[in-house]
């Protein structure tokens, strides 16, 4: 019994004298293998990068990660507790001092793709563990923003400074540079560029003991859709975790290796229209909103979805704050008419139509449906395909200063939600001078998203300026509206994974079971 007794005492006293000891290591050779063929540098950022909050499947959309705490002190202060006693992936600490660095490098090369470059004033450190941001002005998306603004080490900012690119940060190149659970190995995975693969290896020195859970994981970013999933179904140690068309349903159910994993989400998918350099009809206000009312988004839910996902009046997916009021009024255009009963009238607008579409051939399946539709009206589709993200994103990117080099007229990409339970996911596009977006120049587009800037996610006004965007965007055809897609997966039988509704993948909660190939 004294024994006993004794080693009880020294279990205690381990646990007090060191808390940050691994109470749940990596399970030894423990390996995970995904494809994320859309915005892959999204849904693992937050696996090897740590900024104040951190996306969280829950109704604010984030949780705190490198903060504890934090109030607003009014509109344009706010003030941050930070977690203590945490080190950078190469040891360095992680204090005021490294955030006021990282502020430093981000005055001076912030991201662009909402208004944080232009509001952002100063950081302030009120003590080594407490830290002011001061705004310039009223700005209610702040918090979402603070997602995004991720920490690096001296030895990272020093080679490559912080982004300033159209995209969210992540990583120039493997190291331990970051204050995530996991450090990036081998490869890269940025908005703009990425290798086909990157390798991600635990962190040792992370905050919390009881992540990561997994001691390897390999993500891909560019494989063929019907190879990536040949992989996922037909073999058991290929690839663990893949988003799959909804028409292959049947054969994940099917598979002695995979489960089908099936949830809503907030994902977008993003159907951009060329007003910038594509064809000149376009411009008509006309031809656009023919094209929307003559796709039918509920056949196209029924047949091309497998019934996985919401009719949707515009891009921005009906979960959304703001959003879900909206649309108990603002219906799908083919909900307002029945696409088959204005047929010879959608005709005379337009027929003859020839459009060139570029898409990743995971969008084919959508596609399908769309020229269904179209093809009964006169348009003409013709395609270019890619498995590459960045092939689509290099495209769209350099529209709007009319530098692509494809000639393009209607371009696809899957716009998941990256800013966690806020419509700005959406909304961005709409900004017109933003590179995002293919719209030709609207003051009051343009208005109303400043407007929003100002406001916070919840709130009468912000709602009220989300219901005016959302019928601006409808009334003018803005875009190619196609439904809410659910996330739809297929995973190994013997991993333990529950998706997050918007663009993030959890890397450091994934388990494996005893029975998994990599650990059995």
């Amino acid at each position: 019994m004294k024994l006993v007794n004794s080693l009880i005492k020294s279990v205690i006293s381990l646990f007090i004298i060191s808390p940050m000891v691994s109470l749940a290591a990596p399970e030894p050779g423990s390996h995970l293998k995904v494809f994320i063929p859309s915005l892959p540098y999204l849904y693992i950022s937050h696996s090897i990068n740590g900024a104040l909050l951190r996306p969280a499947n829950n109704d604010r959309g984030w949780d705190y990660d490198m903060a504890v705490s934090h109030r607003k002190v009014d509109d344009t202060t706010y003030e941050f507790n930070l977690r203590q006693g945490v080190k950078f992936q190469d040891g360095t600490p992680f204090n005021a001092d490294a955030v006021l660095m990282n502020m430093k490098f981000f005055k001076e090369d912030p991201f662009l793709f909402t208004k944080i470059d232009t509001v952002f004033d100063r950081a302030e450190k009120v003590d080594d563990y407490t830290v002011r941001f001061h705004l310039t002005e009223k700005y209610g998306q702040f918090l979402n923003d603070a997602i995004w603004i991720q920490f690096y080490t001296q030895a990272y900012l020093d080679k490559f400074g912080w982004n300033g690119k159209p995209t969210c940060p992540n990583l120039a190149e493997p190291g331990p540079y970051g204050l995530g659970p996991y450090i990036l190995k081998e490869g890269y995975i940025e908005g703009d560029r990425q290798t086909p693969k990157a390798v991600l290896v635990a962190n040792p020195n992370y905050w919390n003991s009881e992540f990561p859970k997994i001691e390897t994981v390999t993500v891909y970013t560019e494989l063929d859709s019907n190879q990536a999933l040949e992989m996922a179904i037909d073999n058991d140690a290929a690839l663990d975790i893949m988003p799959i068309p909804f028409s292959e349903k049947k054969r994940v159910e099917q598979s002695r290796f995979s489960k089908l994993v099936s949830a809503p989400s907030t994902n977008n998918i993003a159907i951009h229209i060329n007003m910038r350099t594509g064809n000149k009809r376009l411009l008509d206000k006309d031809v656009r909103v023919a094209l929307n009312k003559a796709i039918d988004q509920r056949r196209l839910l029924e047949k091309n979805y497998a019934g996985e996902g919401q009719i949707s009046p515009t891009l921005a997916a009906p979960l959304y704050p703001g959003v879900d009021k909206v649309v108990k009024n603002l219906r799908a255009y083919s909900e307002v008419q029945n696409p088959k009963s204005i047929r010879d009238e959608l005709k005379k607008t337009l027929d003859g139509l020839e459009l060139n579409v570029y898409t990743q051939d995971r969008f084919m399946y959508i596609w399908k449906g769309i020229d269904r539709d179209l093809r009964k009206v006169g348009v003409k589709l013709n395609f270019t395909i890619t498995s590459s993200e960045k092939d689509v994103f290099g495209q769209l990117l350099t529209t709007n200063a009319k530098k692509n080099t494809e000639d393009w007229d209607l371009l696809v990409w899957g716009n998941d939600d990256w800013y966690y339970n806020h419509p700005w996911s959406a909304f961005f596009v709409y900004r017109t001078h933003n590179a995002w977006s293919t719209i030709f120049p609207d003051s009051t587009l343009d208005g109303y998203i400043e407007k929003m800037f100002r406001e916070s996610a919840g709130t009468p006004e912000f709602d009220d300026v989300s219901d005016k965007i959302m019928r601006h965007a409808y009334n003018n055809g803005y875009m190619l509206f196609v439904p809410t897609p659910n996330k739809v997966l297929a995973v190994n039988r013997y991993v333990n994974y529950s998706p997050f509704r918007m663009a993030n993948m959890p890397l450091w909660e994934i388990e494996v079971t005893p029975s998994h190939w990599s650990v059995k």
